[in-house]
């Protein structure tokens, strides 16, 4: 079953769209956890983990969850 789809970004790169949450955490989290990824990213993904849980628990539907998220994705990427 197909979790998501591929579009041409550029000539050297495709993006990966994944719409459902439920993909996300049945597959592609699951995926990447038996394939890490090498490098300071493993801490993106780690947070991105975080907010996936979050939101499947419904924890982005009240203030507290969302600034929660917030919070986590101001630290990811360059912020670290």
């Amino acid at each position: 079953m197909a979790a998501g789809i591929v579009n041409i970004h550029s000539e050297n790169a495709f993006v990966f769209k994944v719409s459902k949450l439920v993909d996300l955490i049945q597959k592609i989290i699951p995926l990447f956890e038996k394939n890490p990824i090498r490098g300071v990213k493993q801490l993106d993904f780690v947070d991105f983990c975080e907010v996936a849980k979050l939101m499947n628990e419904g924890k982005h539907l009240t203030t507290e969850g969302l600034d929660l998220i917030r919070t986590i994705k101001n630290k990811m990427n360059s912020c670290r």
